[in-house]
């Protein structure tokens, strides 16, 4: 069972933390509109985290973090609410151990969810990764390259991806690994020397 603020009030942990003096409501609101995501924030996560044995810690520090900013204020949209959450989480988690995954990007529109636009400095930078994705995918190797779309922007399995190529799922395995190595290399590389220019 996944520990709540609702369901683990006596849990000295979190009683430090605060959740349990939270009003009624904020409880009520966190059972009736949060848990219900369990099932797709899970999903979520696992989807757009490398290392599947820290999804339950990662989906408890979300419902920590989504609890606490509704003592303060209950979000008016809270899936969206969540999910950005998670999103950040796993973007913070990315940049403290200074990688660069791409399985780390959360893609929030397969969600449905309607977040809040970003500003137009958020849109510039956004565009300008995009761009750097685009032609770091362009230098990859071509069946590389073919095995990384159809696995992480069309969604297919290893065995699906080997069916359409006409190459057997160790193929597929050694494309992809191969491919995301280089675009990591690639990526990580042109970050560093960006932060290195004066």
């Amino acid at each position: 069972m996944v520990e709540t603020p609702e369901t683990s009030r006596d849990d000295p942990n979190l009683r430090m933390a605060g959740m349990s003096l939270a009003a009624p409501e904020v409880r009520a609101w966190f059972a009736r509109e949060v848990l219900p995501l369990e099932t797709i924030l899970i999903q979520f996560l696992r989807r757009n985290w490398r290392d599947q044995s820290e999804i339950e810690d990662l989906l408890q520090e979300v419902y920590a973090r989504v609890f606490e900013a509704a003592r303060r204020e209950i979000p008016e949209t809270p899936k969206p609410f969540v999910f950005t959450t998670a999103r950040n989480l796993l973007i913070n988690r990315v940049r403290q151990q200074q990688i660069v995954a791409i399985e780390s990007v959360a893609d929030l529109e397969t969600l449905g969810l309607a977040i809040d636009e970003p500003g137009p400095d958020r849109n510039a930078v956004a565009r300008d990764e995009l761009r750097r994705l685009q032609a770091a995918l362009d230098r990859l190797p071509p069946r590389c390259r073919q095995a990384i779309v159809l696995k992480r922007i069309e969604g297919l399995s290893r065995r699906e991806i080997a069916q359409r190529m006409g190459i057997g799922e160790g193929t597929v395995k050694d494309y992809l690994a191969e491919a995301v190595s280089a675009l990591s290399d690639m990526l990580y590389r042109e970050s560093s020397d960006l932060r290195r220019q004066p």
